[in-house]
């Protein structure tokens, strides 16, 4: 299988090096002109698809993020986040489809980033790699987590006498992290059969809780469900804020499109097969969300009891006042559980493919050992590796603070959205200023490309301005949100490590692929 189309030396942003500066490079070196490491294109648009599915998990997400909409904004900030959340990540989804269809590489942002900056784009493009690259670390341990402390909530339901420990729930994220890591590893060819059995789950097992909570839930009336506007439990008194704050609750759950993207150099006619299957994923997900939140507010039983619940999850306690049953409550768990496990599978495999791509082109420390495929396994496993060794040392934080965990998680989705604004951004620049010379792939936005990009920006620059905000009043350590200045830590780690190193390495993508 051929690796790319074409492959191209990115020079056409350079100038020559004089002095140390972010838009100017360094010489190339000879070792740029070598062949780049390759990976086998075997993948098509069905597993993308159910990859793209399964990666966000929406009702399943919705379920385990459930608490925080509850808190701040209650059904209002659920039912009309839910709507607001898809148009919005519609339209992230559709920019981010176009630019993945002019170029579907596994750096993506980075290499959009590099193409379309009207300046600096050196500089900018990995400054943009470091981001995307720390965010989706980030993003590999949430699964593993939620699945973790969800399994801990169940404990304490069935078990009254158990006492979660901070030590347990790493335990179990090692537990949740072993397999899907096997798999990647030993089982490669085996990617797409899971890809699209995980889909079969996500999509079968939806209708069994729905049918469960239909029959056996207690009924709200049509005014709580669509009018409810809860303002007295997060201790924030303006209705704006607190509604904002809510709704980041269906931004979670709509949230990781760009997952998919990452494995563009394994799809077959990647330039088509990726940007629909970012859209029908986020369609078939924002769907499927939808349905579940509403039945879930019809027939969630008392409100407060879900809220306060002892296991830390609304949504066990829902289950349980549905069924009358711990046992049953706990099987209803079981699908949610399950896709906190399969998603891993995607994250593992898009994240080290993405820092893989990141060490490829030379960007990213010891690249040259990083950027090996291997012979056998045909995947980086040496950036998968990596990867999971990152995930386990930030799970290891859990045992001494879980306040500094949480930190770490909660630069996940701040990170991310900033990392598609950008490039967003510049597109739309691109495309006001110069769009003749724009190098269109199959999937093209056309006339409705001004009025979506600029929709994203805003609804991205929304989303962006209250994730970092904390869902409690007054402040305190362990409620704190600490994604801005975890955040601010990271962007400072890549300005020094561009100074100290990437000036010197750093010369752009050196691997383009044009679209068929």
């Amino acid at each position: 299988m051929e690796y790319c189309n074409r492959i191209e030396i990115s020079g056409g942003h350079s100038k020559s090096p004089h002095t140390m500066s972010v838009e100017d490079p360094p010489p190339r070196s000879s070792h740029r002109h070598r062949p780049k490491p390759r990976l086998e294109r075997y993948l098509g648009f069905l597993p993308m698809l159910a990859f793209a599915a399964t990666l966000q998990a929406s009702w399943e997400s919705l379920g385990s993020s459930l608490y925080a909409g509850l808190l701040n904004g209650g059904p209002v900030a659920i039912v009309y986040g839910m709507i607001l959340s898809f148009v919005g990540s519609l339209s992230l989804t559709l920019s981010m489809a176009e630019m993945a269809s002019m170029n579907p590489v596994a750096g993506a942002q980075y290499h959009w980033m590099y193409e379309l900056a009207p300046v600096a784009p050196r500089f900018l493009s990995f400054i943009q790699a470091w981001v995307t690259v720390i965010a989706w670390w980030a993003n590999v341990a949430v699964g593993p987590y939620l699945v973790g402390t969800e399994i801990q909530g169940l404990l304490v339901q069935n078990y009254p006498s158990y006492r979660p420990r901070n030590w347990h729930g790493t335990l179990l994220v090692f537990a949740v992290l072993f397999l899907p890591l096997l798999v990647n590893i030993f089982a490669r060819r085996l990617l797409a059969p899971v890809e699209v059995l995980s889909g079969v789950i996500h999509i079968l097992s939806y209708p069994e809780i729905m049918v469960v909570m239909i029959v056996l839930g207690q009924r709200h009336t049509n005014e709580f469900v669509w009018t409810e506007f809860v303002t007295d439990q997060s201790g924030w008194h303006n209705k704006g804020v607190i509604f904002s704050i809510g709704l980041l609750t269906a931004a979670f759950t709509l949230s990781s499109f760009d997952g998919v993207i990452h494995m563009s150099e394994e799809v077959n006619d990647a330039s088509r097969a990726v940007p629909w299957s970012m859209i029908w994923g986020l369609v078939l997900n924002a769907f499927l969300a939808f349905g579940f939140a509403i039945v879930l507010l019809y027939t969630m039983g008392d409100f407060q009891k879900a809220l306060d619940s002892a296991t830390g999850y609304p949504i066990i306690e829902i289950f349980y006042a549905q069924t009358g049953s711990k046992a049953a409550a706990s099987a209803m768990m079981l699908p949610i559980l399950l896709s906190g496990c399969y998603s891993s599978f995607n994250v593992l495999a898009s994240v080290s493919r993405l820092t893989w791509a990141f060490a490829r082109d030379e960007g990213f420390p010891f690249s040259s050992f990083f950027s090996h495929v291997s012979p056998r396994c045909k995947i980086p496993l040496r950036s998968l590796f990596l990867v999971t060794t990152i995930t386990v040392l930030v799970a290891l934080i859990n045992i001494g603070s879980s306040a500094a965990f949480n930190a770490v998680l909660s630069l996940d989705t701040l990170a991310l959205y900033i990392s598609y604004l950008v490039p967003i951004l510049f597109m739309l620049i691109k495309r006001i200023r110069a769009s003749q010379d724009i190098r269109w792939g199959p999937f093209i936005l056309g006339k409705l490309g001004i009025p979506i990009n600029v929709f994203a920006m805003m609804y991205g620059t929304y989303i962006t301005i209250f994730l970092p905000w904390p869902e409690t009043q007054p402040v305190t350590a362990s409620g704190m949100n600490y994604g801005a200045p975890v955040f601010g830590i990271a962007l400072l780690f890549a300005v020094i490590d561009w100074f100290l190193r990437g000036h010197k390495k750093w010369n752009g993508p050196t691997v383009m692929t044009a679209p068929k």
